[in-house]
């Protein structure tokens, strides 16, 4: 079972955010102990709770302090940035960690009407994303009128799918990443591998799921273990933003307390998304996923307010990885399904 880790750099109620940032990169030194495949960080702009803004940024300190796990944006939202930029930046981390970079890229705008117009760019028309994600794979190859610097082997491009991306992926011959509703989507998924057209760095179809895990002694606890995340997002949409991460009792206290059943129900609707369990259960349930979806890799993102418990569920997910199939791979295998 090939597990890969996506950080977001979270905030704990009565940390920094450089606090937050820290604990990611020593987060993924830990994850190369564990000897996990690849270790990816996200882009959020202005959205309390995240100190995640720059990927880039945050994969050079990371590249600096590790020798070998794969180093992945998870992802870089191509809207909010020129693609020529895109390209520089993540040529830039191929030459500082030859054969380690991942470049995810993603659609989605600006979390808020006030960050999308802050970052340029408030609707996406038909058509842009593709042509920028085609432009970004010029540059990266060197087929632009331009040579982009430095000139290094280009790193492999992974596609962020939403609904309607994953039949981009396939159109563009580009590893997916897929989460949420789309897991559940039996047409779509199948229809990516149908579909998918061969390209260079991908000649076969390559599909990760992206699921957050939360693993204990028992289903209660690891459920438990849920709840600071899940009440944040349920809580994100009364107040526009996902605040730290607080205590599980604190916020055990604040579901009972709540008069709003919406809010419970997108509380327990959240928590429904995720693998959680005993770790025989877990196991199970990502086995499951694996067979039903047809992916190659899970994409583990692991969130709770206590970061000991982060660290336990990440050396449980180490310990279901296949030695055959879990080595690190070269830009040319990328898409090699094991």
């Amino acid at each position: 079972m090939r597990i890969s880790l996506l950080d977001r750099a979270r905030t704990r109620s009565g940390e920094t955010d450089s606090d937050a940032v820290m604990a990611t990169v020593e987060r993924a030194v830990h994850a190369e102990n564990l000897g996990f495949h690849r270790f990816w960080t996200a882009e959020h702009h202005a959205v309390p709770g995240i100190a995640g803004a720059a990927p880039t940024l945050l994969l050079a300190a990371i590249g600096a302090r590790t020798r070998g796990i794969r180093l992945g944006t998870g992802g870089i939202m191509v809207p909010n940035h020129s693609p020529l930029v895109i390209a520089e930046q993540a040529l830039l981390l191929e030459a500082l960690y030859p054969g380690r970079v991942d470049i995810g890229l993603g659609g989605s705008l600006g979390f808020t009407a006030p960050v999308r117009r802050a970052l340029g760019r408030t609707v996406l028309r038909a058509g842009e994303y593709a042509a920028d994600i085609e432009e970004i794979r010029s540059y990266l190859d060197g087929r632009a009128d331009i040579t982009v610097r430095p000139r290094v082997e280009p790193p492999p491009v992974f596609l962020l799918a939403g609904r309607n991306g994953l039949s981009l992926a396939a159109e563009l011959g580009l590893p997916a990443v897929i989460g949420g509703p789309l897991i559940r989507d039996a047409e779509r998924i199948d229809a990516y591998f149908r579909n998918f057209r061969p390209s260079p760095f991908t000649p076969d179809p390559y599909l990760m799921v992206s699921v957050d895990i939360s693993v204990a002694a028992t289903t209660e606890h690891a459920r438990d273990l849920l709840l600071p995340e899940a009440w944040a997002y349920a809580d994100s949409r009364d107040v526009g933003e996902f605040r730290a991460l607080r205590p599980i009792e604190e916020v055990r206290r604040l579901v009972n307390s709540t008069g709003s059943t919406k809010k419970i129900d997108a509380v327990h609707a959240w928590m429904d998304t995720a693998v959680a369990g005993t770790p025989d259960q877990v196991a199970n349930s990502l086995t499951d996923l694996l067979d039903r979806t047809g992916a190659s890799e899970i994409l583990a993102s692991v969130s709770t307010y206590d970061r000991d418990d982060v660290s336990s569920i990440d050396e449980f997910l180490s310990s279901l990885r296949n030695e055959s199939t879990n080595t690190f791979v070269s830009n040319a295998s990328i898409g090699a399904r094991p």
